[in-house]
């Protein structure tokens, strides 16, 4: 895992030194993103400097060094990831007469884009990536970011520059940078706890939506495009131009009603046929053998490592199924983490403790008792755009924790988006059930699901607190209900291709990424991966869920390793215990920094609405926890950032 940047001069009024400089300070920004080495290569017709910061994981020698040429020499890349398909990659590259000089995956993307350098060329990769790719030749730089977007990639224009970055802060200090936080991402951000792309905080930064590529060419323009093929049909919200969540070089305009209506049916049309009455009656056998196999592969991928490597370990049924495979299919015996919280039973490292003795792990946990309010503060701190997913903390602590162990960890992130586990799914599927069996009034799958189930703060209540929703940011949600009211795929779906698509990459896998990088820990997700991908959407809605139990065909497959009661405990989720939350002092503090006269939160909340809602949250009954650390996440952060220097001068 890596830090990558780089800077394209596009009118000549920036010297070869100046761009050098740019980004030799962008890159040195990150240096926990990769402590072990760092390198810039500049062209010689000072118009690109590509930087990288390594964390060195595969072929620890210089040999994998980067920036990194192909063969010619016509064509070097930067790249942030690991390609689990590079050995397959370099066999076929090989055969068509490709020299390779080391051991490392980057390299196969290098060769990969001396043949196609385009949207095409990078639909052959299957892992985690965040890569720019520079030829010398054309003139053209191509960025592209991984099918769910497990790796960030930022990228802004500005003032005779285009620059991108693994964070968003290093191109802050670019000169002219627009940092300007407009009310719609406020307003997005309380909404959703997290911006979603193509957005970012500030106006003048985007980040490239999960499987698509950038590509800017001689003359300076940008196209972006999807892959040829995305990760299954969660593409739906990925930045396709047709339901509004593409990038604005498609179009600033919200579709109509009755084009998106014609576009998603024509989607359903393609996929329909892969819900068979046979998959949805039972879970056969064959299913549950398939997804196993699919789910030893894509975690065997996983453990190519020439540093130490462990995982993971809540107790859960995601992150207990990575392991078991680990421990039983493929014979390792690895260590094990978790963190635990004194003082309180809501805490799952007991439960972790089990299964890693039952799978003969060597594990190891941490048990703490944060305090939340100075902890927010560090999170706030290490958090290059807001992300009030409360989780942040102890992905925080646990990759702390794990880092002075190992170097690379395996996660069960993404099972419950593929595979129907969240409670919010069950909730909203008995309602739909209930609905139909007494016959009562229209009900409305969006209505229910675009509430609290999804939402930290309603609409209604950040146009309180905004005087008024911003249009974009009304305009961006209203293209989400006539998804999930459309009837033509189960609701089930809708709701999982919603999640893949936005909270997935926009919340977990940001947390995942910028929590574990400040502490130079790779993460890996088994269940992310490109096949199983495909494999969860030919899912049956029972296959996910019935009679009041989610996960069923992924528990099939865990209950192999694992007592099965164990599997179908009570869901706690990898956050704070609510014992640890002290609404009182929460609502203090964000009192304190949210109405200081210098608080950039006033620049975008009315002063009275705001401290009516404070009011609201003293009482115990109606206080949000999760409001709270939303808010003051934002405000601590846009404090930090508006107390912080500039751009650098040339």
């Amino acid at each position: 895992m890596c830090g990558i940047a780089g800077i394209v001069g596009t009118d000549g009024s920036l010297s070869a030194e100046d761009l050098k400089r740019l980004a030799l300070n962008m890159r040195d920004m990150m240096k926990y993103r990769g402590p072990d080495d760092a390198g810039v290569w500049c062209d010689p017709s000072g118009e690109c400097v590509l930087v990288h910061r390594r964390l060195s994981v595969m072929d620890l020698s210089s040999d994998g060094r980067q920036p990194m040429w192909n063969e010619t020499e016509e064509l070097i890349i930067t790249f942030n990831g690991e390609i689990y398909n590079h050995l397959k990659l370099r066999k076929e590259l090989e055969s068509r007469g490709h020299i390779f000089k080391t051991r490392t995956d980057s390299e196969c993307i290098a060769h990969l884009m001396e043949e196609k350098m385009d949207a095409e060329g990078v639909n052959s990769l299957k892992g985690m990536f965040a890569f720019a790719a520079w030829d010398t030749k054309e003139r053209k730089l191509l960025l592209a970011r991984d099918h769910f977007g497990k790796k960030p990639l930022y990228y802004a224009q500005g003032p005779g520059w285009f620059a991108f970055s693994s964070e968003l802060t290093p191109l802050t200090i670019l000169p002219g940078f627009d940092s300007t936080i407009s009310r719609d991402n406020v307003a997005k951000y309380l909404i959703l706890q997290y911006i979603p792309a193509p957005n970012s905080i500030y106006d003048g930064a985007k980040k490239l939506p999960p499987g698509t590529s950038l590509t800017l060419d001689y003359s300076k323009k940008v196209r972006i495009e999807p892959f040829i093929e995305r990760h299954a049909d969660f593409e739906f919200f990925c930045g396709d131009p047709a339901l509004g969540f593409g990038p604005p070089m498609y179009s600033r305009q919200t579709p109509s009603q009755s084009r998106l209506a014609a576009v998603l049916l024509n989607k359903f049309r393609r996929i329909r046929g892969r819900y068979s009455e046979k998959n949805a009656t039972n879970l056969l056998p064959a299913r549950v053998e398939q997804l196993r196999k699919l789910i030893i592969k894509a975690t065997e991928q996983r453990l190519m490592s020439d540093v130490p490597l462990g995982a993971f370990l809540s107790g859960g049924v995601d992150s207990s199924l990575v392991v078991a495979i680990m421990t039983k299919e493929l014979g390792l015996k690895p260590e094990t983490f978790a963190i635990g919280f004194d003082g309180t039973d809501e805490t799952e490292h007991q439960y972790a403790k089990m299964v890693a003795e039952h799978l003969g792990t060597r594990h190891r946990e941490k048990i703490l008792k944060p305090d939340v309010l100075s902890t927010v503060r560090q999170v706030a701190e290490a958090l290059d755009e807001p992300n009030g997913d409360s989780s942040c903390l102890p992905t925080l602590l646990l990759s702390e924790f794990a880092r002075n162990h190992v170097t690379v960890a395996l996660s069960g992130d993404g099972g419950d988006e593929l595979f129907g586990g969240y409670s919010r799914y069950f909730q909203t599927l008995e309602e739909e059930h209930t609905s139909v069996l007494k016959g009562l009034a229209p009900w409305s799958p969006s209505r229910a699901y675009m509430s609290f189930r999804i939402f930290v703060y309603l609409p209604e209540m950040v146009a309180k607190l905004m005087g008024g929703l911003p249009q974009e940011t009304s305009d961006y949600f209203s293209t989400w209900s006539p998804w999930l009211d459309n009837n033509s795929l189960p609701l089930m779906h809708r709701m999982r291709a919603l999640d893949a698509a936005t909270y997935l990459p926009g919340a977990v896998l940001a947390k995942v990424d910028r929590m574990s990088m400040q502490h130079s820990l790779e993460v890996r997700s088994p269940l992310l991966d490109y096949d199983l991908a495909h494999f969860a959407e030919s899912l049956s809605p029972e296959e996910c869920y019935s009679n009041g139990s989610g996960k069923n065909l992924l528990k099939a497959v865990a209950a192999k390793y694992i007592p099965y009661e164990w599997l179908e405990r009570r869901k706690m989720g990898f956050g704070l215990p609510m014992t640890f939350w002290k609404p009182k002092e929460l609502v203090a503090f964000a009192r304190e920094v949210t109405m200081a006269p210098n608080s950039p939160v006033l620049d975008w909340m009315d002063r009275t609405a705001l401290d009516q809602y404070l009011k609201q949250q003293e009482d115990p009954a109606l206080c949000s926890v999760y409001q709270m650390w939303t808010l003051l996440i934002l405000a601590l952060w846009t404090s930090n950032k508006a107390g912080a220097s500039s751009a650098i001068h040339v």
